[in-house]
């Protein structure tokens, strides 16, 4: 499967006496405006299914005339909604979020991030992807990793979930890659203003319980890694995924669920070796710039967070190898 954008022609219009089909809302909340927001709003305005409406929620941007006429300035095409701008005070993105779909009528949910993009597919292949399984409550589709400049930096590696397990361990099902429908969004109570990291991670957990996750085998967004993105705190990442990750662990437990137990075992240890991995690469680019103190908190951070992580890592290994 390639990682370009397609180019496949607009679906031909239903026969008029076939019922309409789910009205997507999407919501793009931002405290900041940024260089990449006209790129994001354009690529809503570019889908060959056009969104029912879009929604920007301003989380309390230090200029709100500098950001509308930014949202304003991006051209719409004939069927694209024009995008509604609801500005409120600070109080992070989960919290704006929620406050975004309240704005919203539509069947499903989109949410889209400041700084990334969507494929001009991305609606319609969701809307079909749902339509052809009805109990699915979730659809995600492929996403690669570029960087500031639109260059891909890592490919798409999403892959299908076919149980409940499957999404616990973490078939790639991110904020930016997924639609929901507002009747499961509204069933999980939608995102937990505690959590300012992994709130995404959080919704999918919840919403997983609710019924089965639809894959749409295709690449359709494009994540933008850049300086400012927030998930490059790795340590705040880490310690929101292990806090999320317990908190479903536990509820699982009292409902008797040992598979799912399993399921949420296997994924704390993943988090761990992402922590590991991330104060890694961390305490290196530090030492290379001379910053030995810095690197030296990486790497004591990294120990106090999960001191058996390397161990168990080495343990796999060897036992991979007295496998082959």
């Amino acid at each position: 499967m390639s990682d370009a954008p397609r180019a496949d022609a607009a679906p031909a219009a239903a026969p008029a006496a076939e019922a309409p089909g789910p009205r997507v809302s999407v919501v793009v909340a931002t405290n900041r405006g940024g260089p990449y927001l006209a790129e994001a709003i354009a690529s809503v305005h570019a889908q060959t299914s056009p969104a029912a409406e879009l929604v920007v929620v301003d989380d309390g941007s230090p200029d709100p005339d500098a950001l509308r006429r930014l949202v304003d300035g991006v051209p719409a095409p004939t069927g694209a909604p024009r995008p509604r701008v609801v500005r409120r005070a600070p109080s992070g993105v989960s919290a704006a979020r929620n406050a975004g779909v309240r704005e919203t009528t539509g069947d499903l949910l989109a949410f889209l991030d400041d700084d990334d993009r969507w494929h001009p597919d991305r609606l319609r292949r969701h809307v079909e992807a749902m339509a052809a399984q009805p109990d699915a409550v979730v659809s995600y589709c492929r996403m690669r990793t570029i960087d500031a400049d639109g260059a891909e930096l890592v490919a798409a590696d999403q892959r299908p979930a076919p149980d409940r397990r499957a999404v616990i361990r973490g078939p790639g099902v991110m904020l930016p890659n997924l639609v929901i429908r507002r009747a499961t969004f509204d069933a999980v109570e939608g995102f937990d203003p505690a959590y300012r990291q992994g709130e995404d991670l959080d919704l999918v957990l919840a919403a997983a319980a609710h019924g089965p996750f639809a894959f749409v085998d295709d690449v359709l967004v494009d994540y933008r890694y850049h300086p400012s993105n927030t998930t490059r705190s790795y340590r705040h990442l880490a310690t929101s995924i292990r806090t999320i990750l317990r908190h479903h662990r536990a509820a699982a437990l009292a409902a008797g669920r040992r598979d799912l137990v399993e399921a949420y075992d296997e994924r704390l240890r993943a988090n761990d070796r992402f922590a590991w991995w991330s104060a890694g690469r961390a305490a290196r680019a530090a030492w290379a710039e001379r910053r030995a103190s810095s690197a030296l908190g990486d790497a004591v951070w990294a120990v106090r967070f999960s001191p058996t992580a390397p161990v168990r890592v080495a343990a796999g290994r060897l036992r991979g190898a007295r496998s082959r």
